[in-house]
């Protein structure tokens, strides 16, 4: 499973007064209690970079989270699917960073990516369009979900 950065900002961040936001770190903070152990989980440079961004304190925070969880380098085939999804109209150039995150995770064979993105990533229409572009280079995306998503039953 790819993490996608917003999941360990969720994690570490303070409570939030927006409640839907609150309702979201809630439920980041259940899945990885109750759930990550049940599969392999790994990180791009770019969740690194990301992670490491913004007020220090906060930072350390997703930094410790991070540390024990591997780091996957951006090859070449995952920046040129992210071109490719792009050029291909599955996301919309402002989003560069997400097309990375969905490529690392495609290249790498991850069966999920992990996001509260759903703007980009986590979007019923966007997974449509990522799937097109991904197949018609002969790969398989993986799930693109919630950690409410997978809250169910594991056995």
């Amino acid at each position: 499973m790819y993490l996608e950065t917003s999941i360990i900002s969720y994690l570490v961040a303070r409570p939030s007064r927006d409640i839907v936001t609150a309702a979201h770190q809630q439920i980041t903070l259940e899945w990885w209690t109750l759930h990550r152990k049940e599969f392999d989980l790994f990180v791009s440079e770019l969740v690194i970079r990301e992670a490491e961004a913004g007020d220090p304190d906060a930072a350390q925070r997703r930094m410790e989270v991070l540390a024990g969880i591997r780091s996957l380098v951006l090859t070449e085939d995952a920046r040129s699917l992210a071109h490719a999804l792009i050029a291909g109209g599955a996301l919309p150039e402002k989003a560069a960073a997400d097309a990375l995150h969905v490529a690392v995770a495609t290249v790498q064979g991850a069966e999920y990516l992990l996001t509260w993105n759903c703007q980009h990533i986590a979007n019923a229409r966007v997974r449509v369009r990522i799937d097109r572009v991904c197949r018609e280079r002969g790969l398989a995306p993986p799930v693109l979900c919630t950690p409410e998503e997978l809250m169910g039953d594991m056995e």
